[in-house]
């Protein structure tokens, strides 16, 4: 297990969305999204089929931000990254730098529990392809935003991929160009809040060697490290 992560102050993002941070599971923003979930439950009525909520507690200091539920994942289990490869990798990490504890045994009532972290997705529905469109991902991006105003604690966004990346950029209102993905970088969004990205933990990317075991580490390493510094000062006057 990593390191005691220490604890920081409450900061706030002057947010005024009157959006809750977590949608109906039967939101019906997007037509598209939808009429697939309503497919999904004729065809496996066993799974969740639903806008899937976000993963961890509201004392967060991390929040893991995704692209979309998987099918077979966390459309089936009802919790992000969970029954799917993405979730493997994804989660073996939090175990192995402390921001997990437990075990991961790829469905919601293995009694996995996030430390101080937390874990949800640019859109919260299913997609089919697990490829949203620029509007389902622009009509889900308020619950993105509310989730991240209702984490007092918030310090690190990691991002998980290019969308969710950009999607993360685009709810604070920042220009794209002066924030582009790269695997490892960190973005400085607000004084007291920092974006880190990475290649999303895909069995596709994973496979290709676009995204090593080690190359994933690195980057939670450094937001562990990130998390144990002293928190910055507030700026006054």
């Amino acid at each position: 297990m990593g390191p005691t992560i220490a604890s920081t102050p409450a900061s706030t993002l002057g947010s005024t969305h009157s959006v809750t941070p977590e949608p109906d599971p039967a939101c019906s923003l997007c037509p598209r999204l939808t009429a697939f979930r309503q497919t999904n439950a004729e065809t496996f009525p066993a799974y969740f089929n639903g806008a899937v909520p976000s993963f961890g507690g509201e004392d967060a200091r991390l929040l893991i931000v995704g692209l979309a539920p998987g099918l077979h994942g966390a459309n089936q289990t009802g919790r992000p990254f969970t029954g799917d490869f993405a979730g493997d990798l994804l989660y073996a990490t939090l175990l192995e730098m402390g921001l997990a504890q437990g075990a991961y045994a790829g469905h919601a009532e293995d009694g996995l529990t996030l430390n101080a972290s937390m874990i949800s997705n640019a859109v919260r529905c299913v997609p089919p392809q697990n490829k949203p469109t620029g509007p389902e991902i622009k009509a889900c991006r308020p619950f993105l935003r509310a989730r991240i105003d209702a984490l007092p604690n918030l310090q690190v966004i990691l991002a998980l991929g290019r969308v969710a990346h950009e999607s993360t950029v685009a709810a604070f209102g920042l220009r794209q160009k002066a924030y582009p993905f790269a695997h490892g970088a960190r973005h400085e969004l607000t004084p007291a809040l920092a974006l880190y990205d990475s290649y999303h933990c895909s069995r596709y990317n994973t496979n290709t060697g676009r995204l090593t075991p080690e190359m994933f580490r690195s980057v939670f390493a450094a937001i562990r490290d990130a998390l144990a510094e002293p928190p910055a000062l507030a700026k006054t006057g």
